[in-house]
């Protein structure tokens, strides 16, 4: 059996004592469970119930204090009331237990008052790791350490696996096994991690990488308050080749509140964690199925391919049953193709009444263990795929000894391979988890399994890098100010002149001006200008000049704003629109982003983002990403100075690390030129923090 390689990963899953604080000798309590599921699943390292109140606990002696066991043990399970598990905690700190878990709620989820509490935990703890509050607890089947007190453990039973889960609702944890147990999947450990108020999900995983029983992790997230350390296991798993999936909640959530600028509108909060996901090299899934079905399939596939060379056989029994999967991998970019004409010769001579299609249907006459057996061995060897996917008919349930059997031998062959049930087969499913093949039991499961091995970028691209400053003074700067920050990283604006309106209104109009012009409000407290009505366009002379002066005061004034001065700029040359933003995210950091410019930009959506900084190659993929600049990309014989909108991405994320002090900066839009012309801010803003 494989032993701890990390001395935080020792104490979580492999003490060698364990102290339950608060064990009850009453059955129907929670603080029961952990001395019952520790004494059937038969964990062999020494419990010590601490009860002060009780002489024997389970029909076992209780102690009245950590103090007064015959050890330090390696691991307690803190199961009291807030304020008593403080207490218990710093018993923990004063006697040099390694961790503690916290069972009890009332910390920083309770606002004032609970924080309080929460820094009280952190400053009792000393030395001690906690895991929690709000803990159920951890739990290792390959020593039988269930030390929790979630209910779905009342099954010991457990058959060590080797995917990890870690959870920030312990409520999951055991959904989890109890589905997985349903399914034939297994697991090498499971940690509820709670409220985070000491140890990270992020930090407990990466003392687990070197595991060698661990092959892959399952992770239920809530929030990414702690992404540094997420990111650094995330690192650590990807160069040990274990993937990392996660199942994170929030694709509802509303847009970043942190933001002034378009680009908080068009990259929330769900987005910036996709960004993070995807830099890190984390496949994220949407639903619980594929959470704890897909780690099998990352397994067997290399990273690195990419959704656009990813090739997929299908050969299945039933047509409808697999036309589900592909039409929905073809909504992801990922390409179901055809045998080639040798191999589908080969497979038809085997008696397989298979055409010259997308989808090799053996149809009921082709379900017989022999002819699904040698058409995968054709498709395994073939060289031709990435991965082979069997979809298994009625068979799967009432006459498993045909395709499902054929399928299970073939686990080990040369080309992955994945198999889903279209009907309720759970046996079957299990069977093949069993066997190694990576088994699911809906469409959306698979799909988002393939999806995510297809996607797994080889090598991640994440690296640390200054974030701005979350406190102090935010302040927004005006357009003249913001384009100064802009210069110092490369991106250029047109020329301009600053005028007063009083002047203008006074007939006091600046020589020279290269008519016709664009005249807008300059005011650092007009974020969105033509919203105020502060913007006129094609302004051909001077009494035009001002008309639009007068208008703009009366505009700005009558949406609650003073207007003051104005920025005149010559009318730039036709080209296409970007915008191009940079916004520091309290969770994951600096970020960049492009899409479509001007004023319909929130309106579509349409948009990439990533971690700042980034590079050239991640700047012209994230260019392709977005529809609404396939001009600049190329469309219809038309293509724009793509080169040029590449280098204003890269200029603008490398604010990450030449100007922590920028909170948010924006160019909306930056007009593209043509084919080696350049582009030009046409407007920006910039929020800095303190004073710039």
């Amino acid at each position: 059996m494989t032993v701890k390689t990390d001395e935080l990963a020792g104490a979580l899953l492999w003490p060698r004592s364990v102290a339950l604080v608060g064990a009850s000798d009453d059955p129907a309590k929670t603080s029961s469970r952990p001395l019952r599921y520790l004494r059937a699943s038969g964990f062999t390292g020494r419990v010590y119930p601490v009860n002060p109140r009780r002489e024997y606990v389970g029909g076992e002696r209780a102690w009245p204090s950590l103090a007064d066991l015959p050890e330090v043990p390696d691991h307690v399970y803190v199961m009291t009331g807030a304020e008593q598990a403080i207490e218990a905690v710093g018993e923990c700190g004063r006697l040099g237990v390694p961790v503690a878990t916290v069972l009890a709620s009332g910390f920083g989820e309770e606002g004032e008052q609970g924080r309080e509490r929460e820094a009280r935990l952190r400053a009792a703890a000393g030395t001690t790791r906690v895991l929690g509050p709000s803990s159920l607890g951890v739990v290792n089947p390959r020593n039988g350490m269930l030390l929790t007190a979630n209910a779905a453990f009342a099954e010991t039973d457990l058959a060590p696996g080797g995917v990890f889960v870690a959870s920030h609702s312990g409520s999951v944890i055991g959904a989890l096994v109890s589905r997985g147990k349903q399914r034939g999947i297994s697991f090498a450990g499971l940690v509820s991690t709670g409220g985070e108020a000491n140890l990270s999900l992020g930090e407990i995983c990466l003392s687990t990488v070197d595991d060698e029983g661990i092959g892959s992790y399952a992770l239920f997230l809530e929030s990414l308050h702690h992404s540094d350390e997420l990111a650094e296991f995330a690192l650590a798993a990807a160069e040990r080749g274990k993937p990392v999936v996660v199942y994170k909640l929030g694709r509802s959530a509303q847009g970043a509140q942190l933001s002034v600028s378009h680009t908080g509108a068009l990259a929330g909060s769900d987005e910036e964690a996709d960004a993070f996901f995807r830099a890190c090299g984390i496949s994220r899934v949407d639903n619980l199925e594929a959470l704890i079905e897909a780690p099998a399939l990352l397994e067997r596939v290399p990273a690195g391919k990419g959704t656009a060379d990813f090739s997929v056989a299908v050969l299945t029994t039933t047509g409808g049953g697999a036309a589900l999967i592909v039409d929905q991998l073809g909504l992801r970019g990922i390409e179901v193709r055809a045998p080639s004409a040798p191999l589908l010769r080969r497979i038809q001579a085997l008696g397989a009444p298979v055409t010259d299609s997308i989808v090799m249907d053996l149809t009921l006459a082709g379900a017989k263990h022999e002819i699904v057996s040698g058409a995968l061995d054709e498709l395994q060897h073939s060289g031709e795929f990435d991965l082979v996917v069997m979809v298994v008919g009625s068979s799967a349930r009432f006459h498993p000894e045909l395709a499902v059997k054929a399928v299970a031998e073939r686990a080990g062959g040369p080309t992955p391979l994945a198999a889903f049930a279209v009907p309720d087969a759970l046996q079957a499913l299990a069977a093949l988890a069993e066997a190694g093949v990576p088994a699911f039991r809906t469409p959306e499961a698979i799909v988002e399994a393939i999806t995510a091995a297809a996607s797994r970028p080889g090598a991640p691209a994440y690296r640390p890098s200054t974030r701005g400053a979350a406190t102090g003074t935010r302040q927004v700067l005006d357009e003249v100010d913001s384009y100064r920050v802009l210069d110092k990283v490369g991106i250029t604006a047109q020329a301009r002149v600053e005028v007063s309106i009083d002047e203008v209104l006074e007939g006091r109009v600046p020589a020279g001006l290269p008519y016709p012009v664009a005249v807008k409000v300059l005011s650092a407290e007009i974020a969105h200008k033509t919203d105020a009505g502060g913007v006129v366009l094609g302004v051909s002379g001077e009494r035009e000049l001002v008309d639009a002066a007068r208008a703009i005061a009366a505009a700005v004034s009558e949406s609650g704003g003073t207007a003051e001065r104005l920025l005149v700029t010559e009318m730039a040359p036709s080209g296409v629109d970007a915008l191009v933003g940079y916004r520091v995210s309290d969770e994951v950091g600096p970020l960049i982003m492009v899409a479509a410019g001007g004023i319909t930009a929130e309106l579509y959506r349409d948009s990439s983002l990533r971690l700042a900084p980034v590079d050239l190659a991640t700047a012209h993929e994230m260019i392709r990403e977005v529809k609404g600049l396939t001009p600049v990309v190329g469309y219809r014989g038309s293509s724009g100075d793509v080169d040029a909108l590449a280098s204003a991405i890269v200029a603008l994320s490398t604010l990450a690390e030449s100007a922590p002090a920028v909170l948010e900066a924006e160019v909306n839009p930056l007009r593209v030129f043509g084919p080696g012309e350049g582009a030009t801010a046409l407007d920006a803003l910039v929020c800095v923090t303190g004073h710039g």
